[in-house]
């Protein structure tokens, strides 16, 4: 268990995360729960995850979910963290009431939610840190928006007080109430003890007859606790993905965000407002990222590489000065240095391209691993096959690897030129230097330094058009 978060040195309180990710998400008019809609190419729910985990072990993060409970916990279950069921969603507070048993023998408790996953792992440490400070019941995240429409205020007891009378909903605020820019985040700490003592007087005397843990503030200070706020200066942070137009503008902050941290790190990517990077793509310095490139998942891009427009590359790893000419698709791929790539290959998964290899125009490959220096330039399919170093394989050329029932390989080793349309017929092996001659269809082993031909003789039939006409 955590005695505190390891970045504040002086606490020693043990704190717990909660992550609210038990809500089904009806705006969004989606069968799938919103926490596992995606922000930034992974689950918005697996970025708080990985936020939280940056100040607590993964065995006091709790997760609470309700909504496809299974589904969420099969999503993120590999991240160690632990869960809370709320099989009935009667609210935030009934999540938390949910909960009493895993976070009783914490001293404090940071509660995020599940779909608000711009919040930092630097302000989550303030926000503890602040509320140990104040020795508070309950402390809030609040935000200061240019638009607060639709936000609870918060109303403090003085201008500079960090002390919090109320949280007003939207609904119930007047006039001057309305003019507050402070919002109340959805973000809390609480005193454990404190909060499990006063947590049975909530009610429900809502219009959805749920505990919300908003209230939490007015129970709290009805029984003399004291209740504070702490205001973020990034009101982006709290962002939540309650509609498809919230999930798509926090999808863009977070990639626009990750595309500038790329370039601080000597990363050059023109027009980056167009250009799809993952949160977990690496990419070295000195690389040019053209515009409307997609990087996905856990891609590595090495230094001095160029990707050019209109490529999309997921989970590949790219070697240092590489070159991706337009329009590649690449899956679960690997790339060796000074390879060229393109314009419109397609590497599907298991594709291994050698040091200084080319694929070029319209060469499909599955599968393979392709030899250093060796070539492959245009209009080919490449599949289940290894081929050595040095090797040239003519334009039109097919590995047939496919019997209708079983995948067999194909082998060609070093210094082979297969001529261009040749059909090789898996299983096959193709021995160092040999020549297949154009057209040929090679259904067996060829020998080393041995030429192939698996094609009909040319014949020739004069007059044959003229004749066929005469008969018309």
């Amino acid at each position: 268990m955590s005695k505190t978060i390891p970045r504040s040195g002086v606490r020693t309180q043990r704190v717990a995360i909660a992550i609210m990710a038990a809500g089904k998400g009806t705006r969004l008019k989606s069968k799938h729960p919103k926490v596992l809609h995606e922000v930034g190419g992974k689950p918005i729910l697996s970025h708080v995850i990985e936020t939280a985990s940056k100040l607590v072990p993964a065995s006091d993060i709790f997760v609470i979910i309700g909504h496809e409970a299974e589904l969420v916990r099969a999503a993120v279950g590999d991240s160690g963290v632990q869960f809370v069921v709320q099989g009935e969603q009667r609210g935030t507070g009934h999540a938390l009431m949910v909960a009493k048993e895993s976070l009783a023998p914490y001293d404090q408790v940071i509660v995020l939610s599940g779909d608000a996953p711009l919040i930092t792992s630097e302000t989550i440490d303030k926000l503890s840190a602040f509320h140990a400070s104040q020795k508070a019941a309950m402390t809030l995240l609040s935000a200061d928006l240019d638009d607060p429409t639709g936000y609870g205020r918060v109303i403090r007891k003085g201008r500079k007080s960090a002390d919090v009378r109320a949280i007003v909903e939207e609904k119930a605020t007047n006039a001057q109430q309305k003019k507050i820019r402070e919002i109340n985040s959805g973000f809390y700490a609480f005193s454990v003890p404190t909060l499990y003592k006063h947590i049975g007087s909530l009610k429900t005397d809502n219009a959805h007859r749920e505990y919300y843990l908003t209230d939490m503030a007015a129970v709290l200070g009805n029984a003399k606790q004291r209740v504070v706020a702490m205001k973020t200066p990034s009101s982006a942070e709290v962002l939540g993905s309650n509609k498809r137009a919230e999930i798509v503008e926090v999808d863009a902050r977070m990639r626009l965000a990750k595309c500038l941290k790329l370039m601080d790190e000597g990363v050059t990517i023109f027009y980056p407002q167009t250009c799809v990077i993952d949160s977990d793509v690496e990419v070295g310095a000195d690389t040019v990222i053209e515009p409307f490139v997609q990087l996905r998942g856990k891609t590595k891009v090495g230094a001095d590489c160029r990707i050019r427009s209109y490529s999309v590359i997921n989970n590949t790893e790219i070697g240092d000065e590489v070159v991706v000419l337009p329009g590649c698709v690449m899956d679960d791929s690997r790339i060796a240095r000074k390879a060229t790539i393109g314009p419109y290959s397609r590497l599907r998964p298991g594709s291994d391209i050698g040091e200084g290899a080319h694929l070029g125009n319209f060469v499909e490959t599955k599968k393979i691993k392709l030899g250093k220096g060796s070539k492959a330039n245009h209009l080919t399919y490449l599949g289940d096959t290894e081929i050595g170093d040095g090797v040239n394989v003519g334009a039109g050329t097919i590995t047939c690897n496919y019997d209708g029932v079983h995948k067999h390989k194909t082998v060609i080793e070093d210094g082979v030129f297969v001529g261009s349309d040749s059909t090789l017929v898996a299983p096959v092996r193709i021995g160092k230097g040999a020549y297949i001659a154009a057209a040929s269809c090679i259904t067996e082993d060829v020998p080393a330094d041995s030429l192939a031909l698996g094609r009909a003789r040319q014949t020739v039939k004069e007059g044959w058009v003229n004749a066929k006409k005469s008969k018309k």
